[in-house]
């Protein structure tokens, strides 16, 4: 979630870890899920609890691992990789643009206040 001075409980007006941003990621990656699960309630058949399946972690971790980043001590180049890796996968699995551009764009504003 964000308001103008948090962003998935990340305070904008303090310095910004790469860890925040990676938690922010997972946050994020976890509100997107259940806004599509109301998305698929309302425009498919498909059940949204086949999408309680899915693993946050492991997808975010897995994306750190496909571009070559640590998990567990991002950098803020393999956080925007992983960004854009993680919206890539989103738009290829159809979901919807509106949603895939909001997450990342939030996530993208934590990211460019690291040093």
């Amino acid at each position: 979630m964000s308001n103008d001075s948090c962003i998935y409980d990340v305070d904008l007006s303090g310095k910004i870890t790469p860890v925040q941003v990676r938690d922010a990621i997972i946050r994020c990656f976890s509100q997107a899920q259940e806004e599509l699960k109301e998305y698929l309630k309302k425009t498919t058949e498909v059940k949204p609890e086949s999408i309680e399946n899915m693993y946050v972690d492991l997808i975010i971790e897995n994306a750190f691992d496909d571009v070559g980043g640590d998990f567990n001590n991002p950098t803020k180049e393999t956080l925007i990789q992983v960004i854009m890796k993680l919206k890539e996968s989103a738009e290829g699995a159809f979901r919807n643009p509106e949603i895939i551009e909001k997450h990342a764009g939030e996530i993208m504003q934590l990211i460019d206040k690291l040093d």
